[in-house]
């Protein structure tokens, strides 16, 4: 049975479905991260052995056998290695250091990746928001939210949320990172962003990169807009292609957490209301919060 290396650092928010953990270390003098992926079992979810869906197990070992994104504009993956046992997979990879990249330089290399050309290698992840909010159906939808002050918003978009899902199948498709959160652009060689964990990367609607990326961004939508179309090849979408592409994402998915977050406080003692403040809480509806102007524009 695979084990980490004794004096190996456990790192936060290593653990999930497919991912075992994901530890620090030193290889000779050079420091790596390690990320041990497990292979599904017999009564896992089927939706980790779907190469297109965007849990797939084995996406960001295959990212980086295929060498993938070694060298793409906008955004690109550190050196990495892989190996493979019949339990499981090894992702090792250099630790990337913190370039305290800004949140518009980031914008912009989302825009520039969005006009690589990925090819039609079949494990590409397709339909991430839309099989998010397949997950989200199977619980029952929006109903903790149901019993908050934004009710009503609420139950208005997850009725339209079928025809805003087809307007994201509607707009030009294009590459994407899938879970460019700023954690996961941390580092910087030259005009690009040093981005890691690729393991939702595939295609999906002109801005859908940008508006994921802006739910824990700093600046506002609109710069955030104007940086992610100047890394955009011309002629790849319109402006409001990509903010409407932005605007449907990030809202559907601040519900869709803010929903996660409330869901599992709620059972506790004492009203909802109480619970707004929660540390596992706050942040999610702080970001909601944000998207009210993106919520009007959809309203």
């Amino acid at each position: 049975m695979w084990q980490p290396e004794p004096g190996w650092h456990p790192l936060p928010g290593g653990t999930g479905t497919s991912t075992v953990g994901v530890w620090r270390t030193v290889v000779g003098d050079r420091p790596v991260v390690v990320k041990r992926l497990s292979a599904p079992a017999e009564h896992d979810p089927a939706e980790l052995s779907d190469p297109r869906h965007f849990a797939y197990w084995r996406r960001g070992a295959d990212v980086v056998t295929a060498c993938l994104v070694d060298r793409t504009p906008g955004l690109r993956g550190p050196v990495s290695a892989v190996e493979e046992d019949s339990e499981g997979i090894t992702l090792t990879q250099e630790w990337v250091e913190d370039a305290a990249v800004t949140g518009l330089f980031a914008a912009h290399g989302l825009g520039r990746f969005a006009g690589v050309e990925l090819g039609g290698i079949r494990w590409l992840a397709q339909d991430q928001l839309r099989d998010r909010m397949r997950r989200v159906e199977r619980h029952g939808g929006w109903r903790t939210l149901a019993r908050t002050t934004v009710a009503d918003v609420a139950e208005h978009l997850w009725g339209k949320r079928y025809a805003l899902l087809d307007e994201l199948d509607a707009l030009p498709q294009v590459a994407q990172h899938g879970d460019p959160v700023p954690a996961n652009l941390p580092g910087r060689h030259g005009d690009d962003v040093v981005a890691i964990d690729w393991s939702m990367l595939g295609r999906g609607p002109v801005g859908a990169d940008l508006g994921y990326f802006m739910l824990m961004a700093r600046e506002e939508f609109e710069p955030l807009l104007d940086a992610y179309l100047m890394g955009l090849p011309d002629g790849a979408a319109a402006r409001e292609d990509a903010a409407q592409g932005a605007r449907v994402t990030a809202v559907l998915t601040a519900f869709n957490r803010a929903e996660w977050a409330l869901a599992r406080v709620a059972g506790g003692e004492g009203a909802l209301a109480g619970k707004y403040r929660h540390p596992a809480v706050a942040p999610h509806l702080r970001a909601l919060q944000r998207q009210f102007p993106q919520i009007e524009t959809l309203l």
